[in-house]
């Protein structure tokens, strides 16, 4: 099969496509013909060995959807043809930007009929990290509010619409030109992050003041989660943050008792649930994966590039 692999650690030239055996699936694992792998952030980070993957040469690619064409003697959940989604690769097992995956079957979760592969693909990473922070740490309630930081990312695209799904108030902020796609996935207000009254502008559009904040800059907006959250708000902190940035009036945060939570998709229990949950939303039309471009295999070193460097809403996504 095809797959692309680094054989040492650097920037985007260090991906070439190679010609390598087929995996076979362990007792514990499922065979993946691999209909779409999606690009994140943290694909990066293990290529350029700033988080160490477990071997080299290492195929990236941490998330996956596709159709199980081979099933270990211990996996139950799964049949061969059914349609699956995966994440948590490309770290201490080989990634999915190739034709084909073995992934452990707590890693994974069948697709419902209906479900575009393509899409599903880019859903892992994105949807268990805004279902591990919205609801298992915040616990985010029906009729409470939530802001979401960079609504158009991969991540804040499908935390609004989680939180939306949960019957929640949901303010977001983004660049001006994805406001009205992110009313359509469920926003109630979306602000331009760069507004100089931003901080006025969520108290009056949270009724008050939002019960969870979803925030991928901590390092930016730590203070601010602070000044603008309600009583014993939940916030949520996600993503790469500089650990020399501090609150310049933690005060306020202790005057308010709010908690802090900081999280890594990597430390899931167990990936397979909140998989499931998100599958279900897929099929239910609740969760909408917005692929903003595709590239082929011969093409991760540009969604490497663009992934870091590039403005889109949604994701970015490989089709071998």
């Amino acid at each position: 099969m095809r797959a692309v692999r680094y054989h040492e650690h650097g920037g985007p030239e260090v991906l070439q496509v190679d010609d390598i055996e087929r995996p076979e699936p362990a007792e514990d694992e499922v065979l993946i013909e691999v209909a779409a792998a999606g690009i994140n952030p943290v694909d990066t980070y293990f290529r350029e060995g700033a988080y160490q993957p477990f071997t080299r040469p290492m195929i990236p690619g941490v998330d996956a959807a596709g159709e199980a064409v081979g099933v270990g003697d211990a996996v139950g959940s799964v049949s061969v043809g059914d349609g699956v989604v995966a994440t948590g690769l490309g770290k201490d097992h080989y990634g999915a930007c190739a034709e084909y995956v073995a992934v452990p079957a707590d890693r994974l979760a069948r697709l419902p009929a209906g479900v575009d592969p393509v899409a599903a693909g880019g859903a892992g990473v994105a949807t268990v990290t805004a279902w591990r922070a919205l609801i298992d740490h915040a616990g985010l309630e029906p009729a409470e509010s939530a802001l979401i930081h960079g609504g158009s990312g991969g991540v804040g695209h499908a935390a609004v619409q989680v939180a939306a799904a949960t019957g929640a108030q949901v303010v977001t902020t983004a660049a001006p030109e994805y406001h009205d796609r992110l009313e359509a996935l469920g926003a109630d207000t979306v602000l331009d992050y760069a507004r100089d009254d931003l901080q006025a502008a969520v108290t009056e559009s949270s009724a008050g003041s939002p019960d969870v904040i979803l925030d991928h800059r901590l390092d930016d907006y730590l203070q601010f989660d602070a000044d603008v959250a309600a009583q014993g708000a939940r916030i949520v902190g996600i993503g790469e943050n500089d650990p020399e940035v501090g609150f310049t009036n933690d005060g306020v945060a202790r005057s308010k008792e709010l908690s802090y939570q900081f999280m890594s998709m990597f430390n899931t229990p167990a990936l397979a649930r909140p998989l499931e949950r998100v599958a279900h939303l897929l099929g239910e039309g609740d969760i909408e994966i917005a692929v903003d471009r595709t590239y082929d295999l011969d093409e991760v070193a540009d969604a490497h590039r663009d992934v870091m460097e590039e403005s889109f809403l949604g994701k970015l996504v490989v089709t071998p």
